[in-house]
């Protein structure tokens, strides 16, 4: 004989706590224009499913008479507006996750905010979502959040829309009022390709057709809001896919096992099946899948296990195992849509940390392609990306990495960008596909490298970056160094920041953008030339540290040396020849760093030069040169 939750809960509690593990899980989120009924409806939705504790429900009464908005009555959105700032305002400003659960299922929800500026918390809320539940006022019909909000929800690939027409008791129940909303939305909706919609009208605050249908809707027939949402596929359709487990641990816990760790991102496996590793190509087959409770015999989507394979193969972590008839693509390059997060805006051609799935790389952006306009869909021409803005961008990576579209598989299409120095999260990204380029582009071997060059030249290749603010005595410094190399014969080549921005680099200003650009070129052709087995001075304010890193990077740690040339802001200006700090002062020169953008001081130099004391310039360039020597730069073996 069934029971229900009540009595189970009465009578026989491991029962009830079986049943309920046994259920499937949904993660939806919602959303909608402020003030559309949002909170409210997670509010009755953990009321009615019995999740109140009685002193919650206590705060609740004395909260609903003091800060409440519905006249003493319960107002649930108080359950879930927990910071103060949304109680007073009467909106949802984070993310707010509650868990609430039926006799047929569990269900996670996200609360996501509704203004504007808060775009990135409602692209959290979205990460993990199978479904949207969307709301709309009766009495205003779709607004520009409504199309805003479905525009990230397709762009976000949530599958499953739901179309909460709500508040209808405030318009009488009307039935043609629902129905030129559901007309109206989904006329949108198939414009931006969003083809799994259900319409229910609802009123939150009343309870309508939430759990039971209302007798006031006599006219709607379909099903109840928790009746559709328990309906919605989850888990078997992922498990359909292709197999996918990128792999976040080596787990080795004594010389007889070696196995393979992590969470399957698609798909299913048992042993036996063969499998292909990321982005190597290597081929085996699968021995055991070892999960906390001992070997299955089968193991699908969203489980964490251990894979143990016959053959031995090198795996790493943020390699990825997969089917090996279908396995995921490897690229370099990529065209990604961007969400960004970050108050600093996206700066072109700066490095940012990516970590997709359990893989991790350093990437660089394109300046976008161009921003959408979230409200009505616009493509627009763009130079960066703002906080909260979306674009789209070529990407490029220093290494290849395994990858689905996001469209196919969100844990293998979805990353995060991530500032190198303050280690912030300024972006959420989804691949869209890797560009053909990608796959052509190869090194080609030469026999003569930069050894034989360097050999030839009776020296080792060396990238002198100086850097300083304007007027502190780069360039002139660089210049006596230069000199001083060459009267001793070595082979040198002296880049400048005024000089280059003459040709190769007259296309760029002096916005942060436009000097990350700037410096990305320079220190490209300042590699080629190290690779010519020349010693390279290169003199840029190259304002900051993480393109001075990227640089030291790029080049190589062993052929770089960072020279800080360190002067007092009032010393700089005081040298001030062609007038530039004066300009900078009166406004007629924007940008311009130590007024009005930054200078961030190298932290560790590897040489720093004092050039406000009483040292000569040239005393300084011989320091410069004695460095070179210890480090084996001007080693006199093998000169002609």
């Amino acid at each position: 004989m069934a029971h229900t939750t009540d009595e189970l809960v009465a009578t026989d509690i491991e029962e009830y706590l079986r049943r309920h593990e046994q259920k499937s899980l949904l993660r939806f989120l919602t959303c909608g224009s402020v003030d559309d009924g949002k909170s409210t409806l997670i509010g009755r939705l953990l009321y009615d499913s019995k999740l109140v504790f009685s002193d919650h429900l206590s705060q609740l009464e004395r909260d609903s008479k003091t800060v409440g908005t519905q006249n003493g009555e319960l107002d649930f959105a108080l359950l879930v507006d927990g910071l103060a700032a949304e109680r007073e305002q009467g909106i949802t400003i984070d993310v707010a996750y509650r868990f609430f659960s039926t006799q047929k299922r569990k269900f996670i929800v996200a609360d996501t905010p509704g203004h504007e500026q808060y775009t990135r918390n409602m692209v959290t809320g979205a990460s993990t979502a199978d479904a949207a539940v969307i709301l709309v006022d009766a009495r205003k019909g779709l607004l520009t959040q409504t199309r805003r909000h479905s525009l990230l929800v397709a762009l976000l690939g949530i599958p499953h829309i739901v179309l909460a027409v709500n508040k209808l008791d405030l318009v009488g129940y009307s039935q043609q009022r629902f129905a030129e909303i559901e007309s109206d939305y989904r006329e949108f909706a198939a414009g931006i390709g969003l083809t799994d919609v259900t319409c229910i009208p609802i009123s939150a605050l009343r309870g309508d057709n939430i759990i039971e249908s209302s007798s006031d809707t006599p006219w709607y027939t379909g099903p109840t809001l928790v009746g559709h949402l328990e309906s919605i596929p989850v888990g078997d359709d992922t498990s359909r896919g292709a197999f996918r487990l990128p792999v976040q641990w080596v787990n080795r816990p004594d010389l007889d096992f070696r196995g393979y760790s992590g969470q399957i991102a698609g798909g299913s496996v048992r042993p036996g099946d063969r499998v292909r590793v990321l982005p190597s190509g290597r081929a085996g087959t699968v021995a055991r899948v070892v999960s906390a409770d001992g070997d299955l015999e089968q193991a699908i989507s969203g489980q964490s296990v251990t894979l143990v394979l016959a053959e031995e193969i090198d795996v790493s972590r943020g390699d990825v195992i997969a089917a090996a008839d279908n396995p995921p693509g490897v690229a370099d390059r990529f065209e990604a849509h961007l969400v960004w997060m970050s108050e600093q805006p996206m700066l072109p051609g700066r490095a940012y940390e990516l970590k997709l799935a359990t893989a991790t790389g350093v990437a660089q952006m394109s300046r976008p392609k161009y921003t959408i306009n979230v409200n009505t869909g616009e493509h627009t021409a763009a130079r960066s990306l703002q906080l909260n803005e979306i674009g789209v961008c070529d990407l490029q990576l220093d290494r290849r990495i395994p990858f689905d579209p996001y469209g196919a598989n969100r844990d293998l299409g979805g990353f995060i960008l991530i500032d190198r120095l303050t280690r912030d999260t300024v972006a959420a990204g989804m691949l869209q596909f890797a560009l053909r380029r990608a796959g052509n582009i190869h090194w080609q071997h030469v026999d003569i490298d930069k050894q034989v060059r360097a050999r030839a030249k009776g020296q080792q290749p060396a990238v002198v970056w100086f850097t300083g603010l304007s007027g502190a005595g780069k360039s002139t410094i660089a210049n006596l160094v230069e000199k001083r190399l060459h009267e001793q014969g070595f082979h040198t080549y002296l880049l400048d920041g005024d000089n280059v921005r003459h040709g190769m680099n007259a296309d760029l200003g002096f916005s942060a953008a436009d000097r990350v650009e700037n410096i990305r070129r320079i220190v490209e052709v300042a590699r080629l030339f190290a690779d010519a087995g020349l010693i390279v001075l290169t003199s840029f304010i190259a304002p900051f540290r993480a393109e001075r890193e990227r640089a030291r990077e790029r080049i190589g740690a062993e052929d770089f040396l960072e020279v800080h040339v360190d002067v007092p802001l009032e010393v700089a200006e005081s040298r001030d020849s062609k007038g530039l700090y004066a300009k900078a002062r009166r406004g007629e020169l924007t940008n311009f760093t130590g007024i009005d953008s930054p200078y961030e001081v190298p932290e560790s130099p590897d040489l720093r030069l004092d050039a406000s004391g009483p040292r000569a310039p040239e005393e300084l360039a011989e320091e410069v040169v004695d460095r070179l020597r210890a480090a084996g730069k001007l080693d006199p073996e093998g000169r002609r």
